[in-house]
């Protein structure tokens, strides 16, 4: 748990392969401040490129994310096979691991 404001809240840093391996599902395919972006949306918090780039590089080194160099720097991701199924296979348990939490 931590504090922010007069808030208390649960720390979701251990969610954030789960989500990026989400967006790149739902959205593909997208770069690393696109994933930054959607993020901060859900979220409500900004990861930094220090979080968010290695959890992007854990991902790709499992064979999770293929990444496609395009104009310039910018590098975009998408979801190899394998990682749509561990995608699926995270959402399963995530599923049976937090159904009825908000009930």
């Amino acid at each position: 748990m931590a504090i922010y404001g007069d808030e208390e809240s649960c720390d979701m840093r251990g969610m954030l392969g789960f989500l990026i391996l989400f967006l790149l599902y739902e959205k593909k395919p997208m770069h690393g401040q696109e994933i930054a972006d959607e993020l901060a949306k859900r979220r409500g918090d900004r990861p930094s490129p220090g979080t968010i780039y290695p959890a992007i590089k854990g991902l790709k080194d499992a064979g999770y994310l293929h990444e496609e160099k395009k104009i310039g720097k910018t590098i975009s991701y998408t979801l190899t096979p394998r990682g749509m199924k561990a995608f699926h296979v995270a959402r399963r348990r995530f599923t049976k691991i937090f159904f009825g939490v908000l009930d």
